[in-house]
């Protein structure tokens, strides 16, 4: 007989609780074999190739079904990827074997006084790691950052919510001609005649004392004042050069439409919070050395050379107030933000969204459930502005947040809080009638 065996690729905080909904509609008389298997194989995730095929033996590899920018899941299955190398035990410690999970944290393994030698998911860890070494630098935990910031949750951060308040729809998980599933009913209800009022957005929160980037600046002026009038201002302000002539014309922006929110990329989210948080490399010390060569006798540029030094140095210390701002204003929200902690409006003590995942590490980007109409993305009453202050939890301290839209969403329709649908012009089809 055939035995076909299928894989769930599913993250560790979840397993448990999928087993045993699994398990629950297992018939008692079917051949059906339910295992976790999650330490007998590796999970690995490859950014910076849109090129899936090829994969060496033992391994399983295909671009990640939700959206390219996640990049490439690989999975380590066969006998051929396990490295015969990496068997030694560990007697000369005591202390178990330690693995890195999903989430970045070590687990220890049972029976911590004995000598044991390393856990399968481990040493297939160290062989792939071992094979893309000279491909691809290893960069741990960057999964979870670029996740964040390209606003996608998964595992236990989708419990309690509708799919299509996860965006599911958007990530190629549903299918509403075809399939049955618990949930269908309200699902498919919501898709073709309800209002989908919240989704799970990326969040960045700034303190009030920064200035706000021009993205956001840009986004506000356009619902307050309207796509004609938010226009002629951001032409106006932003888009004169030197000589005060506009440097864009509403002609030239070809039909684009910009959205009410910016629309911005994983890296693109990551530079803005590199900028923000002083992250980016100083330039003081190449400037210094610079002009240090460029005039090694002395001379008419010595002033000059130091009063470069001196802005060099002016840069360096600005930079260090930044990055020491940052640092504390991460800590700050990622004691604040835990899931489940409300985000309060404090213009009028509304609640407008609930935290679904803290910030990822080294960012104060987090994802959030939102109100759509607090963003501007439903309805016409209520607008985003980038004047807002708001609570997290029980602090007392106001923040302001800067929301985004992650490329891969659509265009949001502002009746329904779903996909906009473009209807096709008949009028060549009606042409050809008539011919």
């Amino acid at each position: 007989a055939t035995t076909t065996e299928y894989l769930i690729d599913v993250p560790g905080d979840a397993a448990d609780a999928l087993l045993a909904h699994l398990k629950q509609h297992k018939l008692r008389r079917s051949k059906v074999t339910l295992k976790d298997r999650s330490d007998e194989f590796s999970i690995h995730a490859v950014y910076g190739t849109l090129n899936a095929e090829g994969a060496p033996p033992g391994y399983l590899a295909a671009m990640d079904p939700r959206h390219p920018s996640l990049g490439m899941r690989v999975l380590s299955v066969g006998p051929q990827a396990v490295s015969k190398d990496e068997g030694a035990t560990k007697e000369e410690t005591g202390r178990g074997d330690f693995a890195e999970d999903e989430a970045g944290n070590d687990r220890q393994s049972s029976s911590p006084s004995q000598p044991q030698t390393r856990p399968e998911r481990e040493l297939r860890q160290k062989t792939f790691e071992t094979l893309m070494n000279n491909h691809f630098p290893p960069a741990p935990g960057t999964y979870r950052v670029l996740r964040t910031l390209s606003g996608i949750a998964e595992g236990s951060e989708l419990a309690t919510r509708t799919a299509l308040e996860c965006n599911l729809e958007f990530l190629n998980a549903i299918s509403f001609s075809k399939g049955c599933y618990l949930g269908q009913e309200l699902t498919a209800r919501s898709q073709f005649t309800g209002v989908v009022r919240k989704r799970i957005v990326p969040v960045m929160v700034v303190g009030t004392e920064m200035e706000v980037l021009r993205p956001w600046v840009m986004a506000s002026v356009i619902q307050e004042m309207g796509l004609e009038g938010g226009l002629d201002k951001i032409l106006g302000d932003f888009g004169a050069g030197e000589d005060g002539e506009k440097g864009k014309t509403k002609l030239e922006l070809g039909g684009y439409v910009p959205p009410p929110l910016p629309k911005i990329s994983s890296a693109g989210a990551g530079g803005i919070v590199a900028i923000m948080m002083g992250s980016v490399p100083t330039t003081a010390s190449s400037t210094t050395a610079e002009s240090e060569t460029s005039n090694p006798q002395g001379g008419e540029n010595v002033e000059e050379d130091e009063e470069q030094d001196l802005e060099a140095k002016q840069r360096q210390e600005e930079l260090q107030k930044v990055r020491l701002a940052g640092e504390r204003l991460q800590k700050e929200i990622a004691e604040l933000a835990e899931p489940g902690a409300s985000i309060v409006d404090k213009h009028d003590g509304k609640t407008i969204g609930k935290i679904v995942a803290p910030p990822a590490p080294g960012t104060t980007v987090l994802l959030a459930q939102m109100r759509l109409d607090r963003l501007g993305l439903l309805g016409d009453k209520e607008k985003w502005s980038r004047t807002n202050r708001i609570l997290i939890g029980d602090s007392t301290k106001e923040y302001r947040y800067l929301p985004y839209l992650p490329l891969w969403w659509p265009e949001i329709d502002p009746e329904t809080g779903k996909e906009k649908v473009v209807e096709e012009e008949e009028d060549g089809e009606e042409e050809l009638d008539d011919l």
